[in-house]
């Protein structure tokens, strides 16, 4: 299975492209979250909804120009005993995967997770960023 978003670094431009490949039964397994994706002349900001994860079972990895989202939903021991008679989501796992374009620094990249919201923002090379120019006389 394939997930394809575009994640633009300039308008107009494919800057960068989101691509998660994973076997049949790992996408099967795991959820998708949504993710809101907004850009400014200074960057990237990815907004992912990951209700019941916790700072301790949330993942962030870079890998090249790869960014991997994952989360697991912390499950009460009482509830592990418990068998389902019926669910309509079974997995207990997010995962999402962003390719990222060479316009943005994946060094600086900050992350906050608050209330099961995943914000994640990642600048700009600064010599891409808008500058206004002073003009003299």
């Amino acid at each position: 299975m394939t997930n394809r978003t575009e994640v633009s670094g300039s308008p107009g431009q494919n800057g960068a492209t989101t691509e998660a490949q994973q076997p049949a039964a790992d996408a099967e397994s795991a959820l998708r979250p949504p993710v809101d994706i907004y850009e400014t002349g200074e960057g990237i900001t990815l907004h992912a909804d990951m209700p019941g994860v916790s700072k301790d079972r949330l993942n962030l990895r870079v890998e090249g120009n790869s960014l991997l989202i994952e989360g697991a939903i912390g499950i009460a021991p009482q509830e592990q005993q418990m068998t389902a008679l019926h669910a309509d989501v079974r997995s207990t796992v997010y995962r999402r995967s962003f390719q990222l374009s060479r316009e943005l620094e994946t060094q600086k990249i900050e992350a906050s997770l608050k209330d099961g919201q995943l914000t994640v923002h990642i600048p700009k090379r600064a010599e891409l960023r808008p500058r206004r120019i002073e003009v003299s006389g």
